[in-house]
């Protein structure tokens, strides 16, 4: 039987480097490359390991490739102009422990395919704020990254399969808002690759006028806010039965929510539709399925006063803004005592005004 070992580290290293970026230390500078600052960051007993940043942010673009220490856990190439980013250019000792790297801010309209290829314990990857108009095919295969920040660039296109990483199951935070996204394609059905570890989703102001495929991604938050989405139908949201927290806010268009839109969200704790001065529903089924719901955020909507049947289809419903400064919670009142035995206790919605001190009569169900 064959035996594949993973590439071996200084026991420091094993921990996650951006975690021990994050407690005590004690910080000082070291000698760098001309024009970098570097910061170190030693811990455990007698400061026996340590960590460097190195910072080599507006540089310019004749900056890359820089040496940088062997113990180097971030890296920032940000603001320095640019244009291609190769595996050369990531390349020799201190690369291979690198957990952090930041390329915003420049003027990259494409990535090697092989770019990341030598990243094999990269984390965090920052490439906002660029010109990118395309993924290539398992950019980031060999990194197990848990944030990717693209938002900022020019993307049309994305394919789900883009960022599948050599993960082991850790989860994936995946920024893609404010690009030009139209379409994003779905991981394939019998794909070589695994299925993306993707569980917070920001798809935020692109042009999609439909709800993406996103069928059984991981995913716990999505955020679709600002997407000229026209109709949010029953099988929208199918295969995302573990999503917790979904943001459809400031929809540009006439959004329009149809019955049973959200029915396969039996998870879903956190709706947020405010912003949507024209959103158009059909009355209170539009939340049938969201068992789970805790919040619910109309504020700047039209869909004020609420349906009297909206507790009926929202049973464990804790609070409701409904903009202008009003925030209804949940109350449940018991009625007459002794309870008859055919009789129930009641739910109702308590809003208040939280710019005036009295409180708005309760919706009573």
């Amino acid at each position: 039987m064959a035996l594949f070992l993973a590439p071996t580290m200084p026991w420091p290293l094993l921990l996650p480097p951006l975690l021990l970026l994050a407690m005590s230390g004690v910080q000082t500078t070291r000698p760098c490359f001309p024009g970098c600052q570097c910061e170190v960051e030693t811990f455990g007993l007698f400061d026996s390991f340590s960590l460097t940043r190195v910072d080599c942010s507006g540089l310019g673009p004749s900056i890359v490739p820089v040496p940088i220490p062997l113990d180097t856990a971030h890296l920032d190439l940000s603001s320095n102009r640019l244009e291609t980013v190769n595996e050369s250019v990531l390349a020799g000792p201190g690369y291979t422990t690198l957990a952090g790297l930041d390329l915003s801010h420049n003027l990259l309209t494409s990535i090697s395919p092989t770019a990341f290829s030598r990243l094999r314990y990269l984390e965090s990857l920052d490439l906002s704020h660029n010109g990118l108009a395309a993924l290539p095919a398992e950019s980031f295969a060999s990194s197990p990254l848990s944030d990717v920040n693209l938002n900022h660039n020019r993307l049309r296109e994305v394919p789900v399969s883009a960022f599948t990483t050599h993960s082991q199951g850790r989860a994936l935070h995946v920024d893609l808002s404010h690009n030009l996204i139209h379409r994003v394609v779905p991981h394939p059905a019998r794909a070589s690759l695994p299925m993306p570890t993707i569980q917070s989703l920001n798809l935020a102001w692109n042009r999609l006028r439909t709800v993406p495929n996103l069928r059984d991604l991981p995913l716990r938050y999505l955020s679709l806010d600002g997407n000229p989405l026209a109709v949010i139908g029953p099988g929208a949201f199918t295969g995302l039965a573990g999503l917790t927290h979904l943001s459809l806010g400031s929809l540009q268009g006439l959004p329009q929510l149809e019955p049973y839109g959200f029915r396969e969200l039996q998870s879903l704790q956190v709706l947020d539709l405010s912003g949507n001065p024209k959103l158009k529903w059909a009355g209170a089924e539009v939340f049938s399925g969201l068992g789970s719901l805790q919040e619910l955020d109309l504020s700047g909507t039209s869909l004020v006063p609420l349906p009297d049947m909206l507790l009926l289809h929202l049973p464990t419903l804790q609070s409701v803004s409904v903009g202008q400064g009003v925030w209804c919670r949940r109350l449940v009142r018991e009625g007459a005592y002794p309870r008859q035995p055919s009789s129930s206790p009641k739910a109702a919605l308590h809003c208040i005004d939280t710019w005036e001190p009295a409180a708005r009569d309760p919706h009573t169900l």
